[in-house]
């Protein structure tokens, strides 16, 4: 087939229940017949028609097998994530989102009618119901409508942090020696005070024979770590790091009625800080990795969780971060967790992580520059063979159409399909603010995370020092005794877990922090173990 005879989702005309379909739809037709539970995204767009009898759907067990939703601004990506939302949370699988632009928090209420809905539906054959989903609403650091949602320094770990602080790779290994300086001492880094006050004990007089002890680290590094800090606390950053810390488990709920939560995380009021929540980002799905345990394949997800503006997630990322994500996502997979990533062109996300990403939703792209057509002759390669002229069909399709490709039941690419997407059958736009205050205060998660809590951590021992207090080279080595307790609700340390603290030895190479945790004679207690990210295992 030629350029010019190719089939396009131009203008594209609907029609219903057509007596005879032609061979290449057919051929597409049979390529989504799925037997299983799936989610139907749409009908197939072929040669200027909208052939509603041919549906695109997503097996539901292949939804742990990642995905990428892309198109340029004001295509319709939004939309897609709340389609796919919707009837993920119908079949009971909870879904994570993060709401940049403040517009998806209508997920938990009724869509309303009108001719557009009712038309879109008549083309794509769907039965509309206006429907709203059950939803928790989080922010970061209660910055904004929502649940705050905070991490301990020590949770979030030296590589996470180091992406947030714009270190590069020697800094960051220098952070992860600073953390783990802090974990032999019983220094308990809790919020951004805690980590200033251990860099500022170590670049004294005073500390700088500590130095010597943990090897590779220089003063003038430490120093630079040091004014990092303090910049990043003069933007504001302070309030996402502190106790009680989130427990990401929570992002698991199902509601009574067996349909599963919608997990919205409110992101307009940190926009301007973009580093930032996409690295929060990371740590929620970090945290997850390595406390959820080995699924294998299921009939349906544990989670979906989306990325929305994942470009800036890998923005100035070093080696060492993209290695670990690559290794996340991949790994992920098996503990029966979905990422999908969603931004403008499939370029944003780097080739390692790209390949592991089975399920593709690509809106229209402009191709206006050379850059553009660039970019577009790129993204044209990522596909699968197809009878349709890409290159034209991208830059042609409308609002609420795109080319889907996803993984069958089989495990094998779908044919690839130009669709006209099905509309959400919740609010398409956002709440109003007091109906979003009230959710909020209404869940039962906020009493648990609504006020912040100030315990005895690395700020205050090392200020009591000053006072007369033991060293922390002197508390290392006091022996301790295990509490006899029960462990905190949600394995979040208390106060007074200080004497618990266990040495941990990190493994220092790609800037990436493996560790074994160890136990001496001098400190018996909890472990503290670190994952890809250097982010702290906690016992749930």
């Amino acid at each position: 087939m030629t350029d010019s005879e190719a089939p396009s989702a131009k203008a594209p005309e609907s029609v219903s229940g057509a007596p005879a379909l032609p061979q290449g739809a057919l051929e597409i037709a049979s390529g989504y017949a799925f037997t299983g539970p799936a989610l139907d995204l749409g009908a197939l767009l072929w040669d200027g028609r909208c052939l509603s009898d041919v549906q695109i759907r997503i097996p539901l067990p292949m939804l742990n097998r990642h995905g990428l939703v892309a198109g340029a601004t004001g295509t319709g990506k939004t939309k897609t994530l709340q389609l796919i939302a919707e009837q993920l949370s119908a079949q009971g699988v909870p879904v994570f989102l993060a709401d940049v632009k403040g517009d998806v928090s209508g997920i938990s209420a009724p869509g309303q009618e009108n001719d557009k809905v009712r038309a879109r539906a008549a083309e794509v054959h769907q039965e509309w119901t206006p429907a709203g989903f059950p939803c928790e609403f989080y922010a970061l650091g209660g910055m904004g409508h929502g649940i705050p949602v905070r991490a301990t320094i020590t949770g979030f770990g030296p590589v996470l942090l180091s992406k947030v602080l714009q270190l590069n790779r020697t800094q960051e290994q220098s952070l992860g020696l600073i953390f783990h300086y802090a974990d032999q001492k019983g220094l308990e880094l809790v919020d951004l005070l805690d980590l200033r006050a251990v860099v500022t004990f170590l670049t004294s007089d005073e500390g700088k024979s500590e130095l010597k002890g943990i090897g590779g680290l220089s003063s003038a590094t430490a120093g630079v770590i040091l004014r990092s800090l303090t910049a990043f606390e003069a933007q504001g950053m302070s309030p996402f790091f502190g106790e009680p810390e989130f427990d990401t488990s929570e992002l698991l709920r199902v509601a009574g009625d067996g349909r599963g939560t919608v997990s919205v995380l409110e992101l307009p009021a940190v926009q301007d800080k973009p580093q930032l929540f996409s690295t929060f980002l990371m740590w929620l799905l970090a945290d997850l990795f390595h406390d959820l345990p080995e699924v294998g394949d299921a009939d349906k997800p544990k989670l979906v969780f989306f990325f929305d503006e994942a470009h800036l997630l890998f923005n100035d990322a070093s080696k060492a971060f993209l290695d670990a994500i690559t290794q996340t996502v991949r790994l992920i997979r098996s503990k029966g967790v979905g990422v999908f990533f969603v931004t403008q062109t499939p370029k944003d996300v780097p080739g390692d992580v790209l390949a592991q990403l089975g399920n593709r939703v690509q809106h229209a792209l402009r191709a206006f520059t050379p850059d553009d057509q660039k970019a577009l002759r790129a993204t044209v390669k990522t596909f699968p063979n197809s009878p349709y002229d890409l290159e034209e069909v991208l830059t042609a399709l409308g609002t609420g159409e795109a080319v889907v490709t996803v993984l069958s039941e089989k495990g094998a690419p779908t044919p690839v399909a130009a669709t006209r997407l099905r509309a959400p059958e919740s609010l398409m736009g956002p709440v109003e603010p007091a109906v979003l205050d009230g959710a909020v205060k209404e869940s039962s998660l906020y009493g648990s995370y609504a006020e912040a809590v100030d315990r005895e951590s690395a700020y205050e021992k090392l200020t009591a020092r000053g006072t007369g207090a033991s060293s922390p080279a002197s508390e290392a080595s006091t022996p301790s005794t295990p509490s006899s307790e029960a462990g905190p609700s949600r394995g979040r340390a208390r106060k007074g877990d200080d004497q618990d603290a266990s040495v941990v030895q990190q493994v220092v190479g790609s800037g990436v922090f493996k560790s074994l945790a160890r136990s001496l004679g001098t400190q018996i207690g909890r472990e503290i173990t670190r994952s890809v990210f250097g982010t702290a295992r906690r016992r749930r």
